[in-house]
């Protein structure tokens, strides 16, 4: 199974990722040391994050897997810096 996913962090930013083998403890490769800097030490101590599965195929291909994460990361506009941690596709303001 292929899937989209969102991860919401404490601080309501997300990250809209795929996964192509569909593993449940698969939590994206967003850039650690970005989201680090959200964070205090204390509020590391307690850190709770949601993942939601957004879309799910077992036939896509690997580009309309790629196709898909895009169309989620613009919808969601978790590429922009106040809203989540997608860094591509750059965000772009209109």
């Amino acid at each position: 199974m292929k899937v989209i996913y969102k991860i919401t962090y404490p601080n309501g930013k997300i990250y809209i990722g795929k996964d192509v083998t569909d593993t449940l403890n698969y939590f994206g490769s967003a850039n650690s040391k970005l989201i680090e800097k959200d964070f205090t030490r204390e509020q590391r101590q307690n850190f709770i994050i949601k993942k939601e599965i957004l879309w799910e195929s077992e036939t896509a291909s690997i580009k309309e897997v790629n196709q898909a994460e895009v169309k989620f990361i613009k919808f969601y506009q978790s590429n922009h810096p106040n809203i989540g941690y997608n860094q591509w596709p750059k965000f772009k303001l209109l």
